[in-house]
C-alpha cells in the first residue's frame, strides 16, 4: 500500500498441495483442513540443503451474493533458487484455487497480487479488497475500536478469478535464504526478477501456464506491475490484463524538485476534490463538484502550468490573478499561496486546509482528518487515514494465518518492512524512475493486452490527475489505446476501504477479465 516517504525525494508519499490429513469446523460453519506437515517455516540459521517449501492447505467455503463457492486456501513458502540449485529467498504467498478445478485451466483465470512500499506486503488488496475475507471496518471505511475483527467478503475477486497474494522477499514472512544478501533484492530490477521468479515456479509447479493470467498491484506495486508485464513476457509469460490501483509509473509526477514545477499542477485538481469536500470552496463551486473539478483540471493544464514556468517574468498583475486562482481552487488563503510561492505541496496543504480548526488531513485519503498537535510545524505528524488501519490489518492477518490458513511462524509478520531500505532505484529517466516505457513495449508487443487504471479522486498520495496525465502520454495508437481504461472512486489511496468504492472496484476488475479473456 504504502509509496514511503524515503524513496523519492519530496514526495512524502502492497507446492505441490497435498491433501490434508484431518478436517475439522471452523468458525462461521466453513470446513478447514488441517495444517499440513512442515507448515510452519524454521526461524533457526539452516543449511542450503535444509531448506525446503513449507505449506499449509485448508479447504473452505464463502456465501458470496447467495451464491455458495467452494474453494482451496495454500499459505506458505516457496523456496527461490538459482539455476544451479541454490536457495536465494523463501517467499511467503496466499493462494486461493475455486474448487473443484477445472480439467481445463484455460477456462479459469488466476491473479497474482501484490502492494508496494517499497516494504509492504500483500495484506492490504488481499484482506482490503480482494479475498474471500476481509478486516472489518465501519460503515464510513475507517477501523473500528479493537479488538478487531474479519467478515466475508462479498466483493471478492474470487468469483471471477483464483488469486496469488504475493509478499516480496523482506516483507510479510518473506524472507532471503540463510546466508544470502539481503541487499541482493531490495532494489527495482532485483524486486523484478525475484517476484517473475516466484511467479514463473508457482505457474509451472501448479500447472497455470494455460490459465489467463492477470497482474494487480497497488501504489509502488503498480511500478512492479507495469514493469513485470515486460519482465514476465521476456521469461514467455503472456498475460491477459493488469490492474493497476493507485498508480505512479512515472515518479517525475510525483517528485518536488527545484526546477520541477509539473508536479503542482497535477496535485492541483485533488486539492479542489479536499476542498470540495471539506466545504472550503466559494459557493459556486461549493455547489458543484464536477464544476470545480473541470475549471481546475484545465487551469492545471494550461494557465497553471505557464504561470508557474514564467518564474521571475510574471507580471505583478499576472501573479496576482494566479494567486487568486489557485487560493479559489484550493480553499486556501491568498495570504497563504503568495507565501507559497504559487506552489503547494501536498504537506503544507494537509497542514493549512484545516489549520482554523487545528485539524489536519490524511495523505492516503484526504477526507480523515485528526488533531493538530503541533500546529506550527510544517510537516504533519502523522497520517490519520494510515496509522489507525495498521493496527487492524496487522492483528487480522496474524489471527487469520495461524487460526484459520494454519500456517505457524514465529518470525514477524512485516506487513510494512524498513529492511528493504535503502532501496536502489535504478537509473531510469533523468534521475528519477519510470516504468512507462516498458508498460507501453508490453501493449504494443502483446496488443490484446488490458489495462485498467483505478484512482481514488481523495488521494494525496498518488492523484488522480496524475495518473491520467501518464495514460494520456503512453502513445500506443488509437487500436491499442481502446485496451486501456480508466476509472475513478469516491475513495482515496485504498480505494477499496469503503463499501461502494470496492463493490465498484470488483465489477470494474470482473470486467476487465471477462474483456480480455478471447470467447472460446
Amino acid at each position: 500500500m504504502r509509496l514511503e516517504n524515503a524513496i523519492v525525494v519530496g514526495i512524502v508519499v502492497s507446492l505441490l498441495a497435498v491433501p490434508a490429513r484431518a478436517q475439522r469446523r471452523g468458525r462461521g460453519g466453513e470446513s478447514q483442513a488441517a495444517t499440513q506437515e512442515s507448515a510452519a517455516p524454521s526461524t533457526r540459521p539452516a543449511s542450503d540443503k535444509e531448506e525446503s517449501d513449507h505449506l499449509s492447505v485448508t479447504d473452505h467455503e464463502i456465501t458470496v451474493h447467495g451464491q455458495a463457492i467452494k474453494y482451496r486456501a495454500t499459505a506458505g513458502t516457496l523456496v527461490v533458487r538459482d539455476e544451479s540449485g541454490k536457495a536465494k529467498a523463501n517467499m511467503f504467498f496466499v493462494a486461493y484455487e475455486k474448487q473443484p478445478v477445472p480439467d481445463d485451466r484455460s477456462t479459469r483465470p488466476i491473479t497474482y497480487l501484490f502492494n508496494g512500499g517499497p516494504g509492504s506486503s500483500a495484506v492490504w488488496l488481499h484482506l482490503g479488497a480482494a479475498g474471500p475475507r476481509r478486516v472489518g471496518l465501519n460503515d464510513m471505511g475507517g477501523p473500528p475500536a479493537p479488538p478487531y475483527h474479519m467478515v466475508d467478503n462479498q466483493d471478492t475477486w474470487l468469483v471471477a478469478s483464483d488469486l496469488v497474494f504475493i509478499d516480496p522477499v523482506g516483507t510479510g514472512y518473506s524472507r532471503p535464504a540463510p546466508g544470502e544478501d539481503p541487499k541482493q533484492f531490495y532494489g527495482v530490477e532485483n524486486d523484478l526478477r525475484s517476484v517473475a521468479q516466484f511467479i514463473r515456479l508457482y505457474t509451472t509447479r501448479y500447472e497455470r501456464w494455460e490459465s489467463p493470467k492477470f497482474l494487480a498491484g497497488e501504489s509502488y506495486g503498480t511500478t512492479r506491475a507495469a514493469a513485470l508485464s515486460n519482465v514476465l513476457l521476456e521469461d514467455g509469460i503472456s498475460l491477459n490484463g493488469v490492474v493497476l490501483i493507485s498508480s505512479v509509473l512515472n515518479f517525475q509526477t510525483l517528485s518536488f524538485g527545484s526546477g520541477d514545477d509539473q508536479p503542482y499542477t497535477l496535485y492541483l485538481p485533488t486539492y479542489t476534490a479536499l476542498a470540495w469536500y471539506h466545504k472550503k470552496l466559494s459557493p459556486d463551486l461549493q455547489s458543484d463538484r464536477g464544476k470545480a473539478l473541470t475549471e481546475s483540471e484545465e487551469y492545471a493544464s494550461h494557465g497553471y502550468i505557464s504561470d508557474l514556468a514564467a518564474g521571475q517574468r510574471l507580471g505583478n498583475e499576472q501573479r496576482a490573478a494566479a494567486v487568486k486562482k489557485i487560493s479559489r481552487l484550493t480553499g486556501l488563503s491568498e495570504k497563504f499561496v503568495d507565501r507559497a510561492n504559487l506552489r503547494i505541496e501536498p504537506s503544507m496543504f494537509r497542514k493549512e486546509l484545516l489549520s482554523d480548526d487545528r485539524q489536519i488531513i490524511g495523505r492516503y485519503d484526504g477526507r480523515l482528518t485528526a488533531y493538530d498537535t503541533d500546529p506550527l510545524n510544517r510537516y504533519p505528524d502523522f497520517d490519520p487515514s494510515y496509522e489507525p488501519f495498521l493496527g487492524a490489518y496487522s492483528a487480522v492477518f496474524n489471527d487469520y494465518a495461524r487460526r484459520v490458513l494454519k500456517y505457524e511462524s514465529d518470525i514477524p509478520y512485516e506487513v510494512l518492512s524498513s529492511r528493504v531500505r535503502p532501496w536502489d532505484m535504478g537509473t531510469a529517466g533523468q534521475g528519477y524512475l519510470e516504468v512507462v516505457d516498458r508498460l507501453r513495449s508490453s501493449l504494443v508487443e502483446l496488443p490484446n493486452l488490458h489495462v485498467m487504471f483505478c484512482s481514488g479522486i481523495y488521494d494525496l498520495a498518488t492523484p488522480y490527475f496524475a495518473t491520467k496525465h501518464t495514460v494520456d502520454h503512453l502513445d500506443v495508437g488509437p487500436q491499442i489505446g481502446k485496451n486501456l481504461r480508466q476509472t475513478f472512486y469516491e475513495a482515496g489511496h485504498m480505494v477499496y476501504q469503503n463499501r461502494p468504492d470496492r463493490e465498484n472496484l470488483t465489477r470494474n476488475v470482473e470486467g476487465l477479465i471477462k474483456t480480455s479473456i478471447p470467447a472460446q
